[in-house]
């Protein structure tokens, strides 16, 4: 297992941006893809964003795609998810994941909430009009 913290989280005008970090520790010597969700008051857990092992592969939630951005260093033990031209009905406690990975799996990265089985307590992000 693979303890991970968010940070980053706050109040934003809508049209700003701000950088959530996710930053792991424990049994950081096996292989994780990682990916971000958010859940709003009364909502279902939405993907925002999933990358590989290595960086190689990312995906996005339609809400997303063109605004928000995932990146990690591994020598950093840390996700990042730069989000840009941020929107009210993005408001939401947005929630870091990462999925242990086989030796065949190195190149995938994962878009459903199946697929991770370590999380994060989760990080406010709230965007005013």
């Amino acid at each position: 297992q693979v303890r991970l913290v968010e940070s980053g989280g706050g109040l934003v005008q809508a049209g700003g941006s701000l950088r959530l970090s996710c930053t792991a520790s424990g049994r950081t010597d096996k292989k994780y893809a990682a990916g971000w969700f958010r859940q709003a008051p009364g909502e279902e857990r939405e993907f925002v964003a999933g990358i590989s092992w290595a960086g190689g592969r990312t995906t996005y939630g339609d809400s997303v795609t063109g605004r928000f951005s995932i990146s990690r260093e591994n020598d950093r033990n840390t996700v990042y998810l730069q989000m840009n031209s941020l929107k009210v009905e993005d408001t939401a406690v947005y929630y870091c994941a990462a999925a242990e990975l086989g030796s065949s799996d190195l190149l995938s990265a994962y878009r459903t909430v199946r697929d991770y089985d370590n999380w994060g307590q989760g990080t406010q992000v709230t965007v005013s009009s």
